[in-house]
């Protein structure tokens, strides 16, 4: 990936980066989580370096040459150290989703190194394109995309099975309009995509980090906002949800506060889920038990 793109964005100061959302966590869709309520298994922590497991490889072997799938660290030490907003972990590859990344990723796979710019047009046809931080297992992802072939989706995770298990759903069901990128979105914010190139933004269920001396960790802040305003077209919608609400009320206050979005709620407040967000098996166990689940779109000013 080599040149870079001069950004319209004011330096970075400790921003958060892009993280794996949450509710996918069986019976909670908080802290540590995955993303889509209901696409990852929980897993324990791991070092950015370490390499997911795979059957027949060694514990911290790297698991793809070269270009042939996801890099355990792929911007490297290019880019400054920040407070994270994901916590990345190590959890088993299968079979079947090592021999999707290793399939797959040369065509429909990118590594986000921050050492080029994107063509978003080249790479999905000529198709808008909406921008997935965190999707988990991708089971979500796959289903939007079905359900709209006519918008491509730059789908973001650090989750070395759910890649794999999102390259092999698309390849399943036939889906040409989903990309995956491996590593972190503020880079590829930063970095790797021009101004207005996004179509639209999806945040679904983040780390809400719901202990006060890790909010600072929390991904949707000013900076963020910032930072990728300049990325989206005129129009272009942010959509986040959560279903922890003390998230949920900071996310609507910053947003509410930035200059770059407008509410999409005739009421200034939180939207009715749209049908184009599925809804998950575990955000639906969550709703059984009284969580409440809530949507934020706000419009590109």
């Amino acid at each position: 990936m080599s040149e870079k793109t001069a950004s319209s964005t004011p330096p970075t100061p400790p921003a958060p980066e892009s993280r794996v959302p949450a509710a996918d966590r069986p019976g909670d869709a908080t802290a540590g989580r995955p993303s889509h309520a209901a696409d990852r298994p929980g897993a324990a922590a791991a070092r950015p370096s370490q390499a997911a497991e795979v059957p027949g490889a060694r514990r911290g072997s790297r698991m793809f040459a070269d270009g042939t799938g996801p890099s355990p660290d792929p911007a490297g030490s290019h880019f400054e150290r920040r407070i994270r907003s994901f916590q990345p972990r190590r959890s088993r590859v299968t079979t079947g989703q090592a021999d999707a990344l290793r399939r797959l990723w040369p065509q429909w796979g990118l590594d986000i190194d921050g050492q080029r710019v994107l063509d978003l047009d080249a790479m999905l046809g000529g198709l808008p394109v909406v921008l997935e931080i965190g999707f988990g297992m991708g089971e979500a992802t796959a289903r939007m995309a079905a359900a709209d072939p006519s918008t491509g989706i730059l789908a973001v995770d650090v989750h070395t099975p759910g890649q794999g298990n999102l390259l092999a759903l698309a390849e399943r069901g036939g889906l040409t309009n989903v990309r995956v990128a491996n590593g972190d979105a503020i880079i590829l914010l930063r970095e790797m995509l021009p101004p207005a190139a996004l179509a639209g933004v999806r945040v679904y269920f983040p780390d809400p980090w719901p202990k006060k001396r890790h909010h600072k960790r929390r991904l949707i802040q000013p900076e963020f906002l910032s930072l990728v305003a300049p990325r989206m077209r005129p129009g272009a919608v942010l959509h986040c949800a959560t279903d922890w609400e003390p998230y949920a009320e900071q996310m609507l206050q910053v947003l509410t506060a930035h200059p770059d979005f407008v509410n999409t709620a005739p009421d200034g407040g939180y939207a009715p889920r749209p049908g184009f967000r599925p809804l998950t098996r575990f955000e639906g166990q969550g709703l059984e038990k009284g969580h409440v689940v809530h949507d934020l779109l706000f419009a590109r000013a």
